[in-house]
């Protein structure tokens, strides 16, 4: 079994979050001509979305709550319906009708619900916080609707995410929180909705995209199918069988951007970066500098790469964070003192240029930071469509 691959299967109690809802006239993938159509939710500023069309997929609406990003799909996209508005209010049936579409003409419903709950970067409170809760809306919606396929789009720390985080200065003498616990809970959730499931760790890098960004993809299926992830046709060493990851000198070498867009770094940031060279962070910094520059942070534990970070042209980019200017995901350009660009963003995430952000700097900095880059959602797309066009049968 791949290493980054955990097959959800099996038989489970039933869940208390969703409700399994058959229609006696749901019909197999293979029954007549496969549909094409899917949902989004959690749409942002459709990063999936344009990559699941990219392989051959048809957007039938979005929901999402942000109304920025919901601005942004308007500019883009005048004729694709839009519900700006909380998953909470809404029912697949609703939704059909908002987004004029017949159930059986549903292929898949897609999303990446908000993942900071689960995160190893933030509080990891998992579905303590309202955020982590809203992942069972996106499956209830799944289960309400029944396409034959869904994806759900994830942080890498859900795989380890405990029911119940504890930070570790508070764990002296209670129990230590179940690694995994949260996992083991959709497991059950996805027994009970009767749908198979693969959960797959993947790097953007390996898929064509510009930036190491790891996410975990769900992949479900209502039939039965174990729909995977293709390999990847990138690798950080080629072979005869791969080509080289993309680098952020690729990807921005031919950008037209005269006057960029950017949130400027505050001066006494601009004084550390002043030292630094391509592709160094804080620990290049003068020995007797480091401590001043990181503060706090200076005798924390962990790697702390983001801090003070000029990132390299012959590299792909790290993950994009929602802002390059805050200090600990800090990502200065290779040999400007500022940060990448609004336009820097968007190519790393491979939006098209022409692609319409909408809102504040900061606004279109967020949407950006949190979309699934278009590369990767057109690999996951791709996996669907091994299945629904009939071109693999697993």
């Amino acid at each position: 079994m791949h290493k980054n691959r955990f097959y959800l299967l099996g038989r489970a109690t039933p869940s208390e979050c969703i409700q399994k809802s058959v229609s006696p006239s749901e019909g197999t993938v293979s029954a007549g001509k496969p549909p094409v159509r899917f949902i989004s939710l959690f749409s942002g500023a459709m990063g999936l979305d344009l990559g699941l069309e990219a392989a051959g997929l048809e957007a039938a609406g979005c929901l999402e709550l942000d109304t920025k990003a919901c601005r942004t799909i308007r500019a883009n996209r005048p004729d694709l319906p839009v519900v700006c508005d909380d998953i909470r209010n809404w029912t697949g049936d609703r939704l059909l009708e908002a987004f004029q579409v017949r159930r059986e003409q549903v292929a898949c419903v897609a999303g990446g619900p908000p993942c900071p709950s689960f995160s190893t970067a933030g509080k990891r409170q998992s579905f303590q916080d309202p955020r982590g809760q809203v992942m069972f809306d996106f499956l209830r919606i799944v289960a309400e609707i029944r396409p034959p396929f869904f994806v759900m789009e994830n942080v890498r720390g859900i795989l380890s995410a405990s029911l119940e985080h504890v930070p570790l200065t508070a764990r002296k003498g209670k129990d230590v929180p179940e690694k995994g616990s949260v996992l083991r809970l959709l497991h059950a959730t996805f027994a009970e909705m009767g749908y198979t499931v693969s959960a797959e760790l993947v790097n953007a890098a390996n898929y064509g995209t510009p930036q190491k960004r790891e996410r975990v993809v769900f992949l479900g299926s209502r039939d039965g199918f174990q729909v995977t992830m293709p390999a990847g046709a990138y690798a950080p060493t080629p072979s005869p069988f791969t080509l080289p990851w993309r680098t952020l000198g690729d990807a921005i070498r031919n950008l037209y951007d005269p006057e960029p867009e950017f949130i400027p770094f505050s001066k006494p940031r601009q004084r550390f970066l002043k030292l630094l060279r391509s592709g160094e962070n804080w620990r290049a910094l003068p020995s007797d500098l480091q401590a001043e520059a990181l503060g706090g942070a200076y005798t924390s534990t962990g790697g702390r790469v983001g801090f003070y970070r000029r990132l390299s042209l012959d590299e792909p980019a790290p993950t994009l964070p929602t802002s390059p200017t805050q200090k600990s995901t800090l990502l200065c350009h290779p040999t400007e003192l500022r940060p990448l660009s609004l336009r820097e963003y968007a190519r790393l995430q491979q939006f098209p240029d022409n692609w319409t952000f909408v809102g504040s700097v900061a606004d279109r900095y967020r949407q950006i930071g949190n979309a699934v880059p278009v590369g990767l959602g057109r690999a996951i797309g791709s996996a669907l469509s091994r299945h629904l066009f009939h071109l693999e049968r697993l």
